[in-house]
């Protein structure tokens, strides 16, 4: 029999608020993982429903399983927290709503164990829907070697899903875990920080079943998550460029309309609007909510029009008559400008 006391060789960590409806499933698809040396960190982040009593339930089952349940904090100090409290040298990330394949973490470590000049890893994902359905994939996968990973950071797009990812708990102590103020685009934050001191890769197998859904916080929260993204991408540039980064000691990302100042030079708060008014068109919430503002005042500023007359019809058949029509006014009001 292992001994109790022995240090794990991975620790994965969860952290779920309100998670209920899928949390078993998720829990069950970590402890059925065809390697098993690990510790399951799962940090109860202030629910207020059944979360923790579902985890109390499966710490007297498994002794792999390391409850914390505390006061709502968000999602970065958890991580954080998870990342202080981790006794093994790999990390494995986890969300409460998403499914391991089997074979993922014995996948992945075996790659870091082959590549030890990489500190993180990752995998591509499969979709699926609300109750577990397969989703048809429309985007690109993510990129393979560290080479592609650093040419699609140039480009502004994703490099790695955060839930399916594994890194070496040191590396990314090293760079400061994850910073607040990029809350809800906080992987990515991390992984452009990460490309400058290590190497980021992905296995080009399915290792996790990602769940699409109303609910999720990258559905709720699409406008702060372009908005962040931008601006992380603009740190990275500044680094690239040998230039202090703007962002390293920020709590929280400033009002767009101030960006020029935090970055010292004009033209950044039209660029910043104009990247996330256009990566927000075919975002349901994001059109009922703020996204719609910026997509206006971009506009305004003379920005790109190229489609928005097919936005306007969106509008309407997202059930917004009046955006619909505020656009469109906004439309011949620029054009005839």
């Amino acid at each position: 029999m292992a001994d109790p006391a022995a240090l794990p060789a991975l620790t994965v960590a969860m952290s779920v608020y309100n998670g209920e409806r899928f949390l078993g499933a998720a829990i069950e698809s970590v402890l059925g993982q065809s390697f098993a040396d690990f510790e399951f960190l799962i940090l109860d982040d202030g629910s207020s429903d059944a979360t923790a009593e579902i985890l109390k339930c499966y710490e007297r089952t498994d002794p792999r399983i390391r409850p914390i349940i505390r006061e709502n904090r968000g999602l970065v100090a958890s991580l954080n927290e998870m990342i202080g409290k981790a006794r093994a040298p790999i990390i494995a990330r986890m969300d409460a709503d998403d499914i391991c394949r089997p074979h993922r973490f014995e996948r992945q470590l075996a790659f870091l164990s082959d590549h030890p000049d990489h500190g993180v890893v990752g995998s591509w994902s499969e979709d699926m829907g609300e109750h577990g359905e397969p989703m048809f994939r429309t985007g690109a996968d993510h990129p393979l070697t560290h080479d592609e990973v650093l040419a699609t950071i140039a480009e502004g797009q994703q490099v790695i899903c955060h839930p399916a990812a594994m890194y070496r708990r040191d590396v990314v102590r090293a760079v400061g875990g994850y910073h607040a103020a990029f809350r809800h685009c906080e992987d990515y934050d991390l992984w452009l920080r990460l490309a400058s001191v290590t190497k980021l890769a992905n296995i080009p197998e399915r290792l996790l079943r990602y769940r699409r859904y109303d609910g999720q916080v990258s559905a709720r929260h699409s406008t702060e998550q372009q908005y962040g993204t931008a601006i992380a991408q603009l740190a990275w540039e500044e680094r690239q460029a040998g230039r202090p980064d703007p962002t390293a000691r920020l709590q929280r990302l400033p009002p767009i309309d101030q960006l020029d100042a935090l970055f010292g030079r004009s033209g950044v708060t039209r660029q910043v609007r104009e990247q996330v008014a256009l990566g927000l068109l075919y975002s349901v919430q994001a059109m009922r909510e703020d996204g719609f503002d910026l997509l206006v005042q971009h506009l305004r500023d003379g920005g790109r029009r190229d489609g928005m007359w097919r936005t306007v019809v969106r509008l309407l058949r997202f059930g917004e008559p009046v955006r619909a029509a505020r656009l469109a006014a906004t439309l011949a009001t620029t054009l005839a400008v």
